[in-house]
């Protein structure tokens, strides 16, 4: 644990359905953060020695003699995760991300992307267009969470929204919510840096909660009934129990960010009583074309949330920066380090 090393490997084969892509971006996640420090990240624990990374984009080089989606040089950003394909969840093209069988990338056992190859089904690999940065469509599988949270939600036009958490998934909620046309929105972090950067991105209230109290701010300037919609993308237990004093009767609350120990909230009178629609976020599905093409339009910034960028050889000084409760996004170059 706390370690990288650099390693020599066969270069990947691929099957019929199948591409190989030379990585040029990788992403940091706060769950390689946790296996980088802890070796473990959910219950999943690492067999070392183990690849991280799964939020990645490069360049195909090869492609399998059935894949008609993607050719040789498009550049593609990967979606992570392999469903089985023959379950239930996987039946139904909006729930596959469910999927019990599911291999994701950087999740023991599947080898993540901070390598210089890797071979990928064809159906899992999304051309990017000309106008988007390879950084940018590396950054497609934390803006599909982000995108996947506020479905979850249902955030809609003149909702108002509180975002507890301004690390990366946080910050693109908040971004997304803004673009589903919500109403005001109030965003949460303990770090001055995460909350100022989210009142750059157009939040109307960015609170450090370490001064000051979300509640308060929601009842003065919002409603004195609180919000129509929390999502919570910290995982802190505060921030989890702070939910249901924010958000108004009959309002939605859903749980994105995953906690290392903690509880829901457990008045059951009050939550029966204001009727709170709570509701887990996981992953995505179906995602990658509209966040692409939102990032192409515009739409979305995922670049804006990009702390600092380092290359291959630095790969254990970027986690240990990642790390850093200032940083938001750090991003691993590979290509040119080769």
């Amino acid at each position: 644990m706390g370690e990288f090393s650099y390693v020599e490997r066969e270069r990947p084969s691929i099957k019929p359905d199948e591409v190989l892509v030379r990585i040029d971006r990788v992403g940091i996640c706060g769950s390689d953060i946790h296996y980088y420090q802890n070796g473990e990240n959910s219950g999943n624990v690492v067999d070392f020695p183990h690849v991280l990374g799964h939020e990645s984009a490069g360049t195909v080089v090869e492609v399998g003699g059935d894949v008609r989606k993607v050719t040789e040089t498009d550049r593609v950003a990967i979606e992570p995760g392999l469903p089985c394909e023959d379950c239930s969840y996987c039946a139904d093209e909006d729930t596959y991300h469910l999927c019990e069988d599911m291999e994701y990338m950087s999740s023991p056992p599947t080898d993540g992307a901070l390598v210089e190859y890797v071979a990928w089904p064809a159906r899992y690999v999304y051309p990017l267009p000309e106008s988007v940065s390879l950084r940018e469509g590396a950054l497609v599988e934390p803006l599909s969470v982000a995108m996947h949270a506020c479905e979850r939600a249902g955030v809609s036009a003149g909702d108002s929204v509180l975002v507890t958490g301004g690390g990366p998934i946080g910050q693109l909620v908040a971004e997304v919510a803004m673009a589903r046309g919500a109403g005001q929105i109030v965003l949460t972090d303990v770090v001055e840096e995460k909350v100022r950067l989210a009142e750059e991105r157009g939040v109307d209230f960015g609170v450090d909660v370490t001064t000051d109290d979300p509640i308060d701010v929601i009842h003065e300037n919002i409603d004195e009934n609180g919000v129509d919609i929390a999502i919570e993308s910290s995982g802190a237990e505060i921030a989890i129990e702070t939910t249901t004093d924010a958000v108004k009767r009959g309002g939605d609350i859903v749980f994105v960010g995953v906690p290392i120990d903690a509880s829901l909230p457990t008045d059951v009178v009050g939550i029966i009583g204001d009727e709170y629609d709570f509701r887990g976020s996981f992953r995505f599905s179906n995602t990658y074309p509209d966040a692409i093409e939102g990032i192409r339009t515009g739409r979305f910034d995922v670049d804006g949330i990009v702390s600092f960028e380092r290359g291959f050889g630095e790969t254990q000084a970027a986690f240990d920066q990642a790390a850093e409760p200032e940083s938001v996004k750090g991003v691993v170059r590979v290509s040119d380090e080769l």
